[in-house]
């Protein structure tokens, strides 16, 4: 075996253009694979924790129902709008935990002399449990009967700081949409969500939102349940009781846990779809290897000869080949993982934002994947060393 090797890696010395033009072509296919693939899984796991970081047992409520394809809301309408009587009635179900009837709106937030146009949030106090949102300065304004408003809000971080500066907001009067609001509390960061900076907002209650910006209907209901709770109960009897409130099922409810799943299917779709593509260039890479070692055959037909002359057997020569065509694969496959691993590192630093996750799994998976196409590459040309006969081959010299 030692014996084979060395002649294997001796012979590929003795060819370094050669040997070294089949192993960058897998090295630019392994590469392209790693780094392709990595962005893919990158994206696919920015996408899950962005929504993973609300929880993962919420229960979303939209109005409208979705049939086929669209946005709930955007096809169809609804009957009856979502109200917060309808969250209230689901906030009864066994087994929820919190319910937050949520609205929305865009609006200029005014202090002194600066103002900014932000993302404004009718919400209730339960957003804490529900949405994992925290206050880290101040308080959120008091749990009561969210059909009831008041003038409070809570700022968060980026607006706060934009608005004021370094001076505390608490107790302070800003201007939402023209109308005066008492700042009670400024949240803790929370960061971006697929575009959406959850830092640049205002969080007013629920009922003081829809008297905002003159809506009829809440946006969503965000419904919590317990662990032990079964999700197809819960949502079963949420379908019930507004379909019964409604007079028909015009609203759409979404679990995290399909959401989950779907955008989780999508990206690996995605991220096989891409790394595919990638593989093409190692499909170059084993014709270049395929063809290298088939002129090899040619060349060293004398040597075959006298190696099979002193007693070589078929399967030794065949091994011989197929040990060089692994090498260079081998070579190649380490080559392309330093430089997709490179190209990975490159590409945060001069994105930063854009997600690049390469695991472990991927990593093995690559070198494998280049010796399977190294050895696959080198059988023909094994088959046709090993079938030469040694006098012919002796004679050609």
């Amino acid at each position: 075996m030692g014996d084979l090797i060395a002649l294997a890696l001796g012979a590929l010395r003795s060819h370094r253009l050669r040997t070294f033009l089949s192993t960058l072509g897998i090295a630019i296919g392994i590469s392209a694979v790693i780094l392709l693939t990595s962005i893919g899984e990158g994206t696919r796991r920015y996408i899950v924790g962005q929504f993973t970081q609300f929880g993962t047992n919420i229960i979303a409520v939209h109005p409208g129902k979705t049939k086929t394809s669209g946005m709930p809301g955007m096809f169809g309408g609804t009957t009856r709008p979502l109200t917060i009587d309808d969250a209230l009635a689901l906030a009864r179900i066994p087994g929820v935990e919190r319910v937050v009837p949520a609205a929305f709106g865009t609006a200029r937030v005014e202090a002194g002399a600066r103002g900014r146009n932000v993302t404004v949030y009718g919400v209730t106090p339960d957003i804490e449990t529900v949405w994992r949102f925290r206050v880290r300065v101040g308080q959120m304004w008091p749990p009561g009967d969210p059909r009831r408003g008041a003038p409070l809000a809570v700022l968060g971080p980026k607006l706060a700081r934009e608005l004021f500066a370094d001076t505390n907001p608490l107790g302070t009067t800003v201007r939402i949409g023209g109308r005066r609001f008492r700042v009670l509390g400024i949240m803790e960061p929370k960061g971006q969500m697929l575009g959406f900076d959850l830092d640049d907002a205002a969080f007013i209650p629920v009922a003081t939102a829809l008297q905002l910006f003159n809506l009829a209907e809440l946006g969503e209901i965000d419904v919590t349940y317990g662990a032990v709770a079964a999700t197809d109960r819960i949502v079963a009897d949420i379908v019930r009781i507004l379909a019964a409130r409604h007079g028909e099922e015009d609203f759409t409810v979404t679990t995290q846990e399909a959401m989950l799943d779907v955008f989780g299917s999508i990206m690996r779709i995605v991220t096989l779809a891409v790394g595919a593509i990638a593989g093409i260039s190692l499909l170059v890479g084993a014709i270049g290897i395929l063809t290298m070692m088939w002129i090899t055959v040619r060349e060293r037909t004398a040597e075959i000869g006298l190696v099979r002359a002193v007693g070589a057997s078929r399967a030794q020569v065949r091994s011989l080949f197929l040990f060089e065509a692994a090498a260079i694969a081998l070579l190649g496959g380490t080559a392309g993982v330093i430089m997709g691993l490179g190209s990975g590192t490159l590409l945060r630093w001069a994105v930063p934002g854009l997600p690049v996750t390469t695991p472990l799994a991927l990593v093995l998976a690559a070198l494998g994947t280049s010796l399977v196409v190294g050895l696959a590459s080198g059988v023909l040309p094994a088959l046709r060393a090993a079938r030469l006969d040694p006098i012919e081959a002796l004679r050609a010299e």
